[in-house]
């Protein structure tokens, strides 16, 4: 999925649903990490695209005016 198609889709998303894709994304950049620290190398190129997207929604809820 592109940058831009990424953006357009968060930005239709709700509050509630922000909140939960945050913590779903949270949850999964935990699993990657603890994955590298075990030696699985494939995990390793996984962090930086959840971290990007964490961020994007971290944005739109600081726009939207929404304290986490």
């Amino acid at each position: 999925m592109k940058v831009s198609e990424q953006r357009t889709e968060l930005r239709s998303l709700s509050t509630e649903e922000l909140q939960q894709r945050a913590r779903d994304l949270e949850e999964q950049t935990f699993r990657v990490r603890i994955q590298k620290s075990m030696g699985q190398v494939e995990s390793a190129n996984k962090m930086r695209p959840l971290r990007r997207e964490m961020a994007r929604i971290q944005t739109l809820l600081r726009e939207k005016g929404v304290r986490s």
